[in-house]
C-alpha cells in the first residue's frame, strides 16, 4: 500500500461500496484488483466473501473499462 495509514478495514469499506471502482482503489492505495480480492478473502467470513464476489463480478461500476457514458451517469 502506498499510504501506510490505510488499513485493511478501510480497503474493505471501499471495496464493499458499489460506487468505488477497483481503479479508484488502486489510485488511492496502490493495490491491484487481485490484491484487493485477497484482502477481502482473508478478512471476511467465507459467506460474506462469496456474497461480495457474486455482487462485484462483472459489475460495470467496479471496472472503469466497462463504463460508458450511459452507465456512468447512473453512478452519480
Amino acid at each position: 500500500m502506498s499510504d501506510k495509514s490505510i488499513t485493511a478495514s478501510k480497503i474493505i469499506e471501499m471495496a464493499w461500496c458499489d460506487k468505488t471502482s477497483f481503479d479508484s482503489i488502486k489510485n488511492i492505495t496502490g493495490l491491484s484488483e487481485p490484491q484487493v480480492i485477497k484482502i477481502m478473502q482473508n478478512n471476511l467470513k467465507p459467506s460474506s466473501f462469496r456474497l461480495w464476489r457474486k455482487r462485484v463480478s462483472g459489475r460495470v461500476a467496479k471496472h472503469h473499462k466497462k463504463l460508458n457514458y450511459t452507465n456512468a451517469s447512473s453512478l452519480v
